[in-house]
């Protein structure tokens, strides 16, 4: 025997309180730890490729022509390396435009809106019927609402040829037919 005004029963959690407190506090350290590992692999990481790209410089002992050899050197790997990073900035870019319209195509092909989630709404009698009752108002209310609408017959000129007239018009009485028209 069901009771449809009741909610339904909620199950009962597996664990306590303090028992998913304990295993979220427990997770959450586990994460941080393993960030703080990422975070040193990232730094070594970064370490050993600046130390294979950009040796050390050694400028003890240079003159001043080895010195200006060494500035031309960097700037024409800097110019490099900027042009580089300018073609990758473009790729980069190029493919989140593409993204972007799969991204809207996707969108199209699923259609135009989603579809909201609906709540639920307890059913009663009392609402239902109020609803029936209001219908029925509406529906007696807009009936009385309606205008009748004659249709006039629009009084339409014939369009005639201006020349077969032209003689008719001619003289008093063409002009008299004219004004007694009007």
């Amino acid at each position: 025997m069901s009771f449809p005004h009741l909610p339904p029963l909620q199950k009962k959690p597996k664990y306590s309180a303090t028992r998913r407190l304990l295993l979220k506090s427990k997770i959450l350290k586990k994460a941080e730890k393993l960030l703080l590992q990422e975070e040193e692999e990232k730094s070594i990481e970064r370490e050993n490729t600046l130390k294979q790209n950009a040796p050390p410089l050694k400028l003890t002992g240079l003159s001043v022509q080895e010195l200006q050899e060494l500035c031309k050197d960097l700037h024409r790997k800097i110019d490099i390396v900027d042009e580089v990073r300018y073609d990758l900035e473009v790729k980069v870019s190029r493919n989140e435009t593409e993204i972007a319209s799969l991204n809207q195509k996707v969108i199209s092909l699923k259609g135009k809106m989603k579809r909201p989630n609906l709540k639920r709404v307890k059913k009663s009698d009392d609402m239902f019927g109020a609803i029936a009752d209001t219908s029925k108002l509406m529906k007696a209310d807009f009936k009385a609402n309606l205008k009748t609408v004659k249709k006039e017959e629009e009084k339409k000129e014939e369009v005639t040829d201006w020349r077969k007239n032209v003689e008719a018009m001619s003289g008093m009485e063409g002009r008299k037919k004219l004004f007694n028209a009007q």
